[in-house]
């Protein structure tokens, strides 16, 4: 019965959020924006776990930092064009709040092959998650560099 009552209030939770985040929209790309933040804060969420046990903050866990690193390449594999539609960066004060710059639709080969980027390292970041400490040690620099990448060249800085 408690089991029930607390998915039923889970449930009911996630629908009120769910109605308030939609009627909270009102530029003509909020939604998209949201998408890809939400997808950003997927990768933050996995590379949070993976970066502390890479740091030795955490203790390794193989079978955590497998599933991790399965997440992260999972989400750098996700169909991502309605989310990125022309002119929902932050040069619109339409627009949810972004830190999308506008160089990233007039360089779109550039994001391209730093996305690719990213998708390479994170399949050697899941290979190698699960094989120790040193493995997952290893492979964490090339997420993180095809990270800073995009960082550097396409999102404004935090004002």
């Amino acid at each position: 019965m408690i089991k029930k009552l607390l998915a039923l209030a889970i449930a009911t939770s996630m629908l009120s959020i769910g109605f308030v985040a939609t009627a909270a929209d009102k530029g003509p790309h909020d939604s998209a924006i949201k998408g890809r933040q939400a997808m950003f804060q997927t990768y933050s969420f996995n590379m949070g776990i993976l970066g502390a046990m890479a740091k030795e903050k955490v203790e390794y866990d193989a079978d955590k930092a497998s599933e991790a690193a399965a997440n992260l390449l999972a989400a750098a594999n996700f169909g991502q064009s309605a989310m990125w539609p022309a002119g929902s960066d932050n040069s619109d004060p339409a627009n949810g709040r972004t830190r999308a710059l506008p160089e990233i639709w007039s360089t779109y080969p550039a994001v391209v092959e730093k996305g690719d980027a990213l998708k390479k390292a994170a399949a050697v970041l899941a290979e190698q998650a699960g094989g120790g400490l040193g493995a997952l040690q290893g492979a964490m620099g090339g997420v993180g560099k095809s990270c800073k990448g995009c960082h550097d060249d396409f999102r404004a800085e935090k004002k």
